[in-house]
């Protein structure tokens, strides 16, 4: 009946979920169970006791079987009172549905954002190639070189570190620059790709002053090069963009195999470290950043997160490239994602650019660039290597060869900008300059609105309006300590591989979601979710799926999104403790790209009636639309599923509540969500598996219909 209403997820048995289809429900127990959730008649829940009593409890709803195998004819005490009208009927007469105002941004965008999207959207721009391989070609630099005055007596050997030529032979960076640019590069990368306290710890250069220095020197060099030659021809501005590596570190993947729980990083390590180096390159004055060879979503999101609290603090946003990278013909990233799994993790920080670089040649790029191109709303990008390595890991593919190569994205008209990686010098650039002139750019396009979430694969929800159970998403419950004791021991016990195995089983019996709770007073809730969690992640046939992070602590639900690389789901927040907290909450819940459930509580209390469900929800949508900038298709509302046949008169209605509450609040609150923990509903019947999964999918029937 929920899905009747039009519920779209629940935290249930997905096992269950699938097996208990209402239409194959024994109908004469049907008949009970629906006259208690639908309150058909004031003795419902006697009769129901009643007819109970007669049923062998590990039989199933759809396979009854009566105590000692025999079948009597059961006659019930008679209804009292009978309800004829259908109380879960749609009203006949409706208000309009409310207008919501935009929410804007309070944070200004920079010059640049409107120059490049001109740009962007007249001709195919050109981004820069390698700077390593260019570096490569000076034979003669030495350690001194890298060591210069500013280091040197520095105690670490510090040939390789590239980035310190910014410092200390600023003259062969610049050239470098200098030649992309005369190759016909729109936009150059600052040379700071290890720019981070993190990655320069292995030269034991991490103290910031060091950090802060190679950024800034770095930023200030390739934006004097560009204004030289930005000069020369002033109708051709040139950019720099500043570049951001995925740190020497993997939040995702274990470095030991021994320990997949372990990480040598943590996520507020890497934040931090992202923090400052924005700050430096800001300071340098860089025009936009690009955030490169994401070979882990994890480091992306953090860098995201970073960045925006770095624009809150400097109050602007400057443009934003994120490029991924994809390791070999799979299609996925080191740790696991496919593209548009990446691209659902962090579509959130709207970056002005999506693309790939490094690993493959263009030929083997071509797929998962339009891929990205069908899947994204921005402008698309790509700066393959050039070709493939050689047995001595370098790279033979001349410019006009890759150029050749390249076409089929300009041609096809997959991509707004091409650079270079691994191999390229200002030779292919130039090619590759040459090549993209002829064509014109991909046109960005609207991406249908769906709720668009992600494990190591997306999960795009959507609804059939028309028959709502059969897209309903399983949530599945058993990764909850109040959800499943054998799981709660497990985690208790410390005994992970068996809490591993219950979420596998879980995702091989039909959970589109894995819920995860850790609420429990015998549990260090942070420590068993950032454990559990990270052990998920290096489990490829469970992680596949997407996260439900569940907590009633908020600082739980954090800990449990700082380690997942996909787009979770939050459960829960709510107008409980103010609207102010709430908004603190949201705003924390959206920079990490989460979709987020809201219970249906505010300063009164728990909502119980249709009105009251309604009115928090509309409540709380208005300010997560209005005042966070919420994605509408990322709001799920928890209406509060509430026991029935509890023998109290007062909570006979719960069930046609939540069901007609389901279908005004997605009327008044477009693109919402309903969701809610279905075992709740026949909590009463513990004990008796027939009449409590058939609860369960009487209760789903109806809410899908009306919403859930």
């Amino acid at each position: 009946h929920a899905c009747e209403a039009g519920m779209d997820m629940g935290i249930v048995n997905a096992a269950h979920c699938i097996e208990d289809k209402y239409e194959n429900i024994d109908k004469e127990l049907l008949e009970y169970v629906e006259d208690v959730l639908l309150n058909r008649c004031d003795n419902a829940t006697e009769r129901m006791l009643e007819f109970a009593q007669t049923l062998d409890p590990k039989s199933k709803p759809c396979a009854l079987k009566r105590l000692n195998g025999e079948v009597p004819k059961f006659e019930a005490t008679p209804r009292q009172n009978p309800i004829k009208e259908n109380l879960i009927a749609p009203p006949k007469n409706v208000s309009a549905v409310p207008k919501y105002m935009d929410w804007t941004d309070h944070l200004p965008m920079s010059d640049t954002y409107d120059i490049l999207e001109k740009i962007m959207k007249e001709r195919i721009i050109v981004i820069d190639g390698a700077m390593g391989t260019s570096i490569q070609k000076y034979k003669s630099l030495k350690e001194e070189d890298f060591r210069g005055e500013q280091w040197k007596n520095h105690t670490h050997d510090l040939k390789g570190n590239n980035d310190l030529l910014v410092v200390t032979r600023p003259d062969v960076i610049g050239e470098i620059h200098g030649g992309m640019l005369e190759g016909g590069a729109d936009i150059i990368e600052t040379n700071t790709f290890n720019g981070t306290t993190i990655s320069q710890a292995d030269y034991e250069l991490q103290d910031l002053k060091h950090v802060n220095l190679i950024n800034t020197e770095g930023a200030k060099l390739a934006k004097r090069v560009c204004a030289e030659w930005t000069a020369k021809t002033p109708n051709k501005p040139r950019f720099v963009a500043g570049a951001i590596g995925p740190t020497n570190r993997t939040l995702s993947v274990s470095p030991s195999v021994e320990n997949p729980a372990y990480r040598n990083c943590t996520y507020d390590e890497v934040v931090q470290a992202y923090i400052e180096q924005a700050e430096g390159l800001y300071a340098g004055g860089v025009d936009l950043f690009l955030v490169e060879t994401i070979f882990d979503s994890l480091n992306a999101k953090a860098a995201m997160y970073a960045l925006d609290l770095f624009f809150e603090k400097v109050g602007k946003r400057i443009p934003v490239f994120i490029s991924g990278t994809i390791v070999d013909n799979s299609g996925r990233t080191l740790s696991g994602q496919t593209n548009e799994a990446f691209w659902n993790s962090i579509k959130h920080a709207k970056p002005i650019a999506i693309g790939l670089n490094c690993a493959l040649g263009a030929k083997d790029m071509i797929p998962y660039i339009e891929n990205l191109s069908k899947c994204s709303d921005c402008f698309v990008f790509c700066y393959p290597n050039a070709g493939l390595p050689n047995a001595m890991g370098g790279y033979d593919q001349k410019g006009s060869e890759m150029a050749e190569e390249c076409r089929p994205f300009a041609a096809r008209g997959l991509i707004n900008g091409i650079g270079g990686c691994c191999g390229t010098t200002n030779e292919h650039i130039k090619c590759l300059h040459d090549m993209v002139s002829e064509y014109k750019p991909r046109k960005t396009h609207d991406v249908e609105p769906l709720m668009r979430i992600s494990g190591l694969e997306p999960l795009n929800y959507k609804p059939d309006e028309k028959n709502m159970r059969s897209t309903f998403l399983n949530v599945g419950e058993r990764c909850n300590v109040a959800g499943s004791s054998i799981y709660k021991k497990a985690i208790v016990d410390g005994n992970y591989d068996k809490a591993l195995q219950i979420a596998l089983k879980q995702v091989e019996q039909g959970a589109h979601v894995i819920d995860i709770n850790m609420d429990d007073g015998l549990i260090d809730a942070v420590s068993a979710m950032t454990k559990f969690v990270n052990l998920l992640v290096a489990e490829p046939e469970a992680s596949k799926v997407p996260f439900m992070i569940d907590s009633s602590k908020f600082h739980v639900v954090e800990a449990g999104l700082k380690c997942s690389q996909g787009k979770c789901i939050v459960n829960s927040i709510s107008l409980k403790e103010g609207e102010e907290e709430f908004i603190r909450r949201a705003k924390i819940v959206k920079r990490h790209g989460a979709a987020v459930v809201v219970m249906a509580f505010d300063e009164t209390g728990q909502a119980a009636t249709c009105d009251d469900k309604v009115s928090m929800c509309q409540r709380a949508y208005k300010v997560l639309v209005e005042k966070v900038g919420f994605d509408p298709q990322d709001i799920v509302f928890d209406p509060n599923i509430l026991t029935v046949g509890t023998g109290m008169m007062e909570h006979n209605n719960y069930a046609v509540d939540f069901i007609n509450a389901t279908r005004e609040i997605k009327r008044v609150c477009p693109g919402c969500k309903i969701s809610g923990g279905v075992s709740n509903i026949a909590f009463s019947f513990r004990g008796n598996e027939p009449v409590r999964r058939a609860f369960h999918s009487a209760f789903l029937y109806h809410a899908c219909e009306a919403g859930m």
